[in-house]
């Protein structure tokens, strides 16, 4: 069904200085885990209760650039469907899977079904308090990249059932890195492991 609506509502439902020429009513997708493709290289991020429409968009647009499988959202989080956080991704909200878990547990339970089923997922968690530098984590195999709140970082429960937990070294002033610029220089990291791996098995001599 096609509408024709006044200029003025149209600038108000568009949300922007100058009108939109269409506007689009759709159904949301369903968040349900089952959404996100499961493989031996899989690596979604988890993105523990975010604040921040933008970050939300940009770690969404940083995950469709750097070969994500998809982003979860858990706990008391901004809504995926903000319009700031669609625009914030550019696009890629529509391509890579993005669903909200209420809790972590929903999350490790998926994780310990891949698991149960053969895949060998790894969760590492971004935290300043982590033992290993980023770049000494191996990110190769299918992994849960957690990454956490602006404020507070990841929450106990993550810290506690991650695998492993990774610290990204700084050097200046700051006293932390915003949570999407850690995520996105995680996936760089994640997607340089596996780019690397890929060329040396394509130049290993076979017999």
């Amino acid at each position: 069904m096609v509408c024709e609506l006044a200029p003025e509502l149209m600038a108000e439902l568009g949300g922007k200085q100058d009108p939109p020429e269409l506007l689009a009513v759709v159904a949301t997708s369903p968040d349900d885990l089952a959404r996100i493709p499961v493989g031996p290289d899989m690596l979604v991020v988890v993105f523990d209760r975010p604040s921040s429409p933008g970050n939300l968009g940009t770690v969404i647009r940083s995950a469709d650039a750097l070969g994500a499988a998809g982003v979860v959202v858990t706990g008391h989080a901004v809504d995926l469907h903000d319009p700031k956080t669609v625009r914030a991704t550019t696009g890629s909200f529509f391509t890579v899977p993005s669903v909200h878990a209420e809790s972590a547990q929903q999350v490790l339970d998926w994780a310990g079904g891949l698991r149960r089923g053969g895949v060998p997922v790894r969760v590492v968690g971004l935290s300043e308090n982590g033992t290993t530098e980023l770049a000494d984590c191996d990110l190769r195999g299918p992994t849960l990249l957690v990454v956490g709140n602006e404020a507070a970082g990841i929450s106990r429960a993550w810290a506690e059932s991650c695998d492993q937990l990774a610290r990204i070294p700084m050097v200046g002033s700051a006293s932390s890195l915003n949570a999407a610029a850690s995520a996105s220089i995680a996936l760089y990291e994640a997607s340089r492991q596996r780019l690397v791996g890929r060329t040396r098995a394509a130049a290993a001599p076979r017999c």
